[in-house]
Protein backbone atom coordinates (compact mmCIF):
# COMPACT_ATOMS: atom_id res chain seq x y z
CA UNK A 1 0.00 0.00 0.00
CA UNK A 2 0.74 3.49 -0.98
CA UNK A 3 1.48 6.02 1.92
CA UNK A 4 -1.78 7.84 0.41
CA UNK A 5 -3.61 4.93 0.97
CA UNK A 6 -1.84 4.65 4.34
CA UNK A 7 -2.80 8.33 5.44
CA UNK A 8 -6.51 7.43 4.73
CA UNK A 9 -6.62 4.63 7.05
CA UNK A 10 -5.57 6.91 9.05
CA UNK A 11 -7.87 9.73 8.81
CA UNK A 12 -10.87 7.07 8.41
CA UNK A 13 -9.59 5.40 11.82
CA UNK A 14 -9.60 8.99 13.39
CA UNK A 15 -13.08 9.92 11.83
CA UNK A 16 -14.69 7.31 13.77
CA UNK A 17 -13.04 7.58 16.84
CA UNK A 18 -13.72 11.68 16.92
CA UNK A 19 -17.43 11.11 15.93
CA UNK A 20 -17.90 8.41 18.49
CA UNK A 21 -16.31 10.37 20.87
CA UNK A 22 -18.32 13.22 19.70
CA UNK A 23 -21.87 11.40 19.96
CA UNK A 24 -21.36 9.79 23.19
CA UNK A 25 -21.12 13.61 24.48
CA UNK A 26 -24.03 14.96 22.34
CA UNK A 27 -26.39 11.82 23.76
CA UNK A 28 -25.67 13.17 27.52
CA UNK A 29 -26.84 16.19 26.00
CA UNK A 30 -30.23 15.23 24.95
CA UNK A 31 -29.40 16.10 21.46
CA UNK A 32 -29.14 12.07 20.44
CA UNK A 33 -32.99 10.29 20.25
CA UNK A 34 -32.50 6.53 20.29
CA UNK A 35 -29.77 4.57 21.22
CA UNK A 36 -26.35 4.85 19.78
CA UNK A 37 -24.03 1.56 19.86
CA UNK A 38 -19.92 2.89 19.65
CA UNK A 39 -17.30 1.85 17.62
CA UNK A 40 -14.34 2.93 19.98
CA UNK A 41 -11.57 0.03 19.91
CA UNK A 42 -12.68 -1.57 17.46
CA UNK A 43 -11.37 1.07 14.79
CA UNK A 44 -9.10 -1.56 12.98
CA UNK A 45 -11.43 -4.16 12.59
CA UNK A 46 -13.57 -1.61 10.90
CA UNK A 47 -11.13 0.17 8.14
CA UNK A 48 -9.21 -2.88 7.65
CA UNK A 49 -11.63 -4.80 6.26
CA UNK A 50 -13.87 -2.25 4.43
CA UNK A 51 -10.50 -0.83 2.68
CA UNK A 52 -9.77 -4.29 1.43
CA UNK A 53 -13.15 -4.07 -0.61
CA UNK A 54 -13.40 -2.43 -4.15
CA UNK A 55 -15.36 0.57 -5.29
CA UNK A 56 -18.99 -1.02 -6.62
CA UNK A 57 -18.63 -3.77 -3.62
CA UNK A 58 -21.91 -3.56 -1.58
CA UNK A 59 -21.84 -3.99 2.55
CA UNK A 60 -24.41 -5.06 5.26
CA UNK A 61 -23.92 -3.45 8.53
CA UNK A 62 -25.20 -3.66 12.06
CA UNK A 63 -26.27 -2.04 14.92
CA UNK A 64 -22.73 -1.11 15.99
CA UNK A 65 -22.17 0.27 12.57
CA UNK A 66 -20.96 3.80 13.08
CA UNK A 67 -17.55 2.77 12.16
CA UNK A 68 -18.03 0.36 8.78
CA UNK A 69 -20.58 3.42 7.48
CA UNK A 70 -17.63 5.95 8.14
CA UNK A 71 -15.27 3.62 6.24
CA UNK A 72 -17.21 3.03 3.67
CA UNK A 73 -16.97 6.94 3.10
CA UNK A 74 -20.25 8.28 4.17
CA UNK A 75 -20.39 12.43 4.51
CA UNK A 76 -19.69 13.15 8.24
CA UNK A 77 -22.40 16.12 8.33
CA UNK A 78 -25.09 13.63 6.69
CA UNK A 79 -24.32 11.16 9.01
CA UNK A 80 -24.78 13.24 12.00
CA UNK A 81 -27.38 15.00 10.63
CA UNK A 82 -29.18 11.22 10.28
CA UNK A 83 -27.83 10.19 14.28
CA UNK A 84 -29.56 13.73 15.31
CA UNK A 85 -32.74 12.77 13.98
CA UNK A 86 -32.57 16.02 11.51
CA UNK A 87 -33.92 15.80 7.69
CA UNK A 88 -30.68 16.79 6.36
CA UNK A 89 -29.30 13.38 7.72
CA UNK A 90 -28.17 10.53 5.05
CA UNK A 91 -31.91 9.05 5.36
CA UNK A 92 -33.83 12.38 6.39
CA UNK A 93 -33.76 11.34 9.97
CA UNK A 94 -35.83 9.05 10.04
CA UNK A 95 -33.76 6.21 10.52
CA UNK A 96 -31.39 7.22 13.52
CA UNK A 97 -27.60 5.53 14.59
CA UNK A 98 -28.99 1.99 13.88
CA UNK A 99 -30.21 2.19 10.39
CA UNK A 100 -27.67 4.13 8.97
CA UNK A 101 -27.15 3.73 4.89
CA UNK A 102 -25.78 5.13 1.99
CA UNK A 103 -26.92 2.98 -0.66
CA UNK A 104 -24.55 5.20 -3.50
CA UNK A 105 -21.44 4.31 -1.55
CA UNK A 106 -22.66 0.53 -1.28
CA UNK A 107 -23.81 0.49 2.18
CA UNK A 108 -27.50 -1.34 2.00
CA UNK A 109 -28.00 -0.28 5.49
CA UNK A 110 -27.28 -0.70 9.10
CA UNK A 111 -29.72 -2.73 11.50
CA UNK A 112 -30.98 -3.08 14.78
CA UNK A 113 -31.88 -6.70 14.85
CA UNK A 114 -29.49 -8.91 15.60
CA UNK A 115 -28.25 -10.72 13.04
CA UNK A 116 -30.64 -8.50 10.90
CA UNK A 117 -28.52 -7.83 8.03
CA UNK A 118 -27.72 -11.18 6.98
CA UNK A 119 -30.50 -12.32 4.90
CA UNK A 120 -30.13 -8.90 2.73
CA UNK A 121 -26.14 -9.69 2.39
CA UNK A 122 -26.96 -13.32 0.59
CA UNK A 123 -30.08 -11.61 -1.37
CA UNK A 124 -27.70 -9.00 -2.57
CA UNK A 125 -25.20 -11.34 -3.58
CA UNK A 126 -27.67 -13.33 -5.03
CA UNK A 127 -27.94 -10.83 -7.05
CA UNK A 128 -24.30 -9.73 -7.97
CA UNK A 129 -23.68 -13.61 -9.21
CA UNK A 130 -26.96 -13.95 -11.12
CA UNK A 131 -26.72 -10.46 -13.28
CA UNK A 132 -22.44 -11.45 -13.11
CA UNK A 133 -21.47 -7.49 -11.86
CA UNK A 134 -18.15 -9.33 -10.51
CA UNK A 135 -19.05 -6.99 -7.28
CA UNK A 136 -19.13 -9.01 -3.81
CA UNK A 137 -21.11 -8.17 -0.82
CA UNK A 138 -19.77 -8.02 2.87
CA UNK A 139 -21.97 -8.96 5.89
CA UNK A 140 -20.69 -7.43 9.01
CA UNK A 141 -22.06 -8.36 12.53
CA UNK A 142 -20.54 -8.51 15.92
CA UNK A 143 -19.93 -12.07 17.98
CA UNK A 144 -23.84 -12.01 19.63
CA UNK A 145 -24.96 -12.67 15.94
CA UNK A 146 -23.51 -16.19 15.88
CA UNK A 147 -25.74 -17.78 17.97
CA UNK A 148 -28.97 -16.69 16.17
CA UNK A 149 -30.28 -18.90 13.54
CA UNK A 150 -30.20 -16.89 10.67
CA UNK A 151 -26.54 -16.85 10.87
CA UNK A 152 -26.57 -20.84 10.37
CA UNK A 153 -29.29 -20.53 7.59
CA UNK A 154 -27.24 -17.56 5.60
CA UNK A 155 -24.17 -19.36 5.79
CA UNK A 156 -25.77 -22.89 4.46
CA UNK A 157 -27.36 -20.84 1.97
CA UNK A 158 -24.63 -19.34 0.69
CA UNK A 159 -22.70 -22.25 0.96
CA UNK A 160 -24.60 -24.17 -1.10
CA UNK A 161 -25.58 -21.42 -3.64
CA UNK A 162 -21.88 -20.44 -4.18
CA UNK A 163 -22.32 -16.87 -3.41
CA UNK A 164 -20.07 -13.54 -3.58
CA UNK A 165 -20.07 -12.86 0.19
CA UNK A 166 -18.14 -12.50 2.76
CA UNK A 167 -19.50 -12.94 6.48
CA UNK A 168 -17.37 -10.58 8.87
CA UNK A 169 -17.54 -11.12 12.51
CA UNK A 170 -16.24 -8.44 15.04
CA UNK A 171 -15.87 -10.81 18.24
CA UNK A 172 -15.50 -8.09 20.83
CA UNK A 173 -16.14 -10.79 23.83
CA UNK A 174 -19.35 -9.85 24.18
CA UNK A 175 -23.21 -10.08 23.18
CA UNK A 176 -24.53 -7.38 25.74
CA UNK A 177 -23.19 -8.21 28.84
CA UNK A 178 -22.67 -12.17 27.93
CA UNK A 179 -19.29 -13.19 27.36
CA UNK A 180 -19.30 -15.14 23.48
CA UNK A 181 -16.86 -17.85 25.46
CA UNK A 182 -19.40 -18.57 28.26
CA UNK A 183 -22.53 -19.59 25.27
CA UNK A 184 -19.88 -21.15 22.32
CA UNK A 185 -18.32 -24.49 23.07
CA UNK A 186 -16.03 -24.09 20.03
CA UNK A 187 -13.07 -21.95 21.01
CA UNK A 188 -13.39 -19.19 17.88
CA UNK A 189 -16.36 -18.18 15.88
CA UNK A 190 -14.38 -19.07 12.39
CA UNK A 191 -14.29 -22.37 13.46
CA UNK A 192 -18.11 -22.75 12.70
CA UNK A 193 -16.98 -22.29 8.68
CA UNK A 194 -16.55 -25.91 8.62
CA UNK A 195 -20.05 -26.80 8.79
CA UNK A 196 -20.90 -25.92 5.58
CA UNK A 197 -17.68 -26.90 3.61
CA UNK A 198 -16.51 -22.83 3.65
CA UNK A 199 -12.79 -21.43 4.59
CA UNK A 200 -12.49 -19.59 8.10
CA UNK A 201 -10.44 -16.85 8.51
CA UNK A 202 -8.90 -15.77 11.54
CA UNK A 203 -7.32 -12.08 12.84
CA UNK A 204 -6.33 -12.91 16.45
CA UNK A 205 -5.20 -9.54 17.01
CA UNK A 206 -7.95 -7.24 15.47
CA UNK A 207 -6.55 -4.15 16.55
CA UNK A 208 -4.00 -4.54 14.36
CA UNK A 209 -4.89 -2.52 10.98
CA UNK A 210 -2.52 -4.37 8.46
CA UNK A 211 -3.12 -7.83 10.31
CA UNK A 212 -6.86 -7.54 8.87
CA UNK A 213 -6.45 -6.00 5.90
CA UNK A 214 -4.00 -8.99 5.38
CA UNK A 215 -6.74 -11.47 6.05
CA UNK A 216 -9.34 -9.46 4.59
CA UNK A 217 -7.27 -9.36 1.76
CA UNK A 218 -7.25 -12.82 1.10
CA UNK A 219 -11.08 -13.34 1.68
CA UNK A 220 -11.82 -10.70 -1.46
CA UNK A 221 -9.55 -12.49 -3.72
CA UNK A 222 -10.96 -15.56 -3.13
CA UNK A 223 -14.89 -14.58 -3.24
CA UNK A 224 -14.11 -12.96 -6.32
CA UNK A 225 -12.41 -15.73 -7.86
CA UNK A 226 -16.48 -17.35 -7.42
CA UNK A 227 -15.52 -19.83 -4.86
CA UNK A 228 -18.33 -19.14 -2.95
CA UNK A 229 -18.21 -17.62 0.67
CA UNK A 230 -15.72 -17.19 3.28
CA UNK A 231 -15.85 -16.32 7.55
CA UNK A 232 -14.28 -14.28 8.88
CA UNK A 233 -13.21 -13.48 12.47
CA UNK A 234 -11.27 -10.45 13.96
CA UNK A 235 -10.56 -10.10 17.45
CA UNK A 236 -11.21 -6.90 19.33
CA UNK A 237 -12.56 -4.93 21.87
CA UNK A 238 -15.30 -1.88 22.58
CA UNK A 239 -14.23 0.06 25.05
CA UNK A 240 -17.92 1.46 26.16
CA UNK A 241 -20.68 -0.76 27.45
CA UNK A 242 -22.72 -2.11 24.71
CA UNK A 243 -24.87 1.07 24.39
CA UNK A 244 -25.21 4.46 26.18
CA UNK A 245 -27.08 2.75 28.35
CA UNK A 246 -24.72 -0.10 29.72
CA UNK A 247 -22.30 1.08 32.08
CA UNK A 248 -20.44 -2.49 32.07
CA UNK A 249 -20.06 -3.34 35.49
CA UNK A 250 -19.63 -7.30 34.31
CA UNK A 251 -16.30 -5.86 32.91
CA UNK A 252 -13.40 -5.20 35.35
CA UNK A 253 -11.39 -2.16 34.78
CA UNK A 254 -8.49 -4.09 34.66
CA UNK A 255 -9.89 -6.00 31.43
CA UNK A 256 -10.98 -2.48 30.13
CA UNK A 257 -7.84 -0.95 30.73
CA UNK A 258 -5.49 -4.02 28.84
CA UNK A 259 -7.82 -3.20 25.54
CA UNK A 260 -7.04 0.31 25.82
CA UNK A 261 -3.29 -0.45 25.75
CA UNK A 262 -3.77 -2.00 22.60
CA UNK A 263 -5.11 1.13 21.22
CA UNK A 264 -5.67 0.88 17.72
CA UNK A 265 -5.10 3.96 16.14
CA UNK A 266 -1.70 4.56 18.21
CA UNK A 267 -0.32 1.85 17.24
CA UNK A 268 -0.93 2.47 13.32
CA UNK A 269 0.55 6.05 14.44
CA UNK A 270 3.86 4.74 15.86
CA UNK A 271 3.74 2.04 12.73
CA UNK A 272 3.83 5.02 10.33
CA UNK A 273 6.65 6.89 12.09
CA UNK A 274 8.76 3.95 12.59
CA UNK A 275 8.25 3.05 8.43
CA UNK A 276 9.04 6.78 7.56
CA UNK A 277 5.56 7.21 5.94
CA UNK A 278 4.76 10.30 7.78
CA UNK A 279 6.52 12.30 10.37
CA UNK A 280 4.21 12.86 14.11
CA UNK A 281 3.76 16.58 12.68
CA UNK A 282 1.84 15.35 9.28
CA UNK A 283 -0.37 12.76 11.35
CA UNK A 284 -1.20 15.78 14.16
CA UNK A 285 -2.21 17.46 11.75
CA UNK A 286 -4.71 14.60 9.89
CA UNK A 287 -5.80 14.36 13.42
CA UNK A 288 -6.46 17.94 13.76
CA UNK A 289 -8.49 18.25 10.41
CA UNK A 290 -10.79 15.07 11.32
CA UNK A 291 -11.70 16.96 14.97
CA UNK A 292 -12.51 19.66 12.80
CA UNK A 293 -15.00 17.92 10.37
CA UNK A 294 -16.56 16.58 13.01
CA UNK A 295 -16.99 19.62 15.06
CA UNK A 296 -18.51 21.07 11.49
CA UNK A 297 -20.82 17.83 10.99
CA UNK A 298 -22.81 18.63 14.49
CA UNK A 299 -23.07 22.75 13.21
CA UNK A 300 -24.89 21.14 9.91
CA UNK A 301 -26.87 18.61 12.00
CA UNK A 302 -28.04 21.58 14.19
CA UNK A 303 -28.93 23.66 11.06
CA UNK A 304 -31.71 20.85 10.09
CA UNK A 305 -35.10 20.71 10.99
CA UNK A 306 -36.73 17.52 12.30
CA UNK A 307 -38.66 15.57 9.89
CA UNK A 308 -42.51 17.09 9.05
CA UNK A 309 -44.80 14.30 10.20
CA UNK A 310 -46.09 14.02 6.69
CA UNK A 311 -42.52 12.60 5.87
CA UNK A 312 -43.91 9.37 7.61
CA UNK A 313 -45.86 8.23 4.89
CA UNK A 314 -42.44 8.66 2.06
CA UNK A 315 -40.23 6.67 1.12
CA UNK A 316 -41.96 3.50 1.97
CA UNK A 317 -41.83 1.33 -0.40
CA UNK A 318 -39.94 1.47 -4.27
CA UNK A 319 -41.56 1.34 -7.38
Amino acid sequence: MNKEELLKMFRQMEDIRNFDMKVNQMVRRGLVPGMTHFSVGEEAANVGAISALSPGDLITSNHRGHGQSIAMGIDLNEMMAEIMGRSNGSCKGKGGSMHIADLDAGNLGANGIVGGGMGIAIGAALTQKMKNTGKIVMCCFGDGATNEGTFHETLNMASIWNLPVIFYCINNGYGISTPIKSVMKVKHVHQRAVAYDIPGLFVEDGNDLLAVRKVLDEAVEYVRSGKGPVLVEAVSYRWFGHSTSDPGKYRTKEEVDAWKAKDPIARFRDYLIEQGVAKAEELDAIAEASHEAVEESVKYGMSGPEPSPESAFEDVFAE
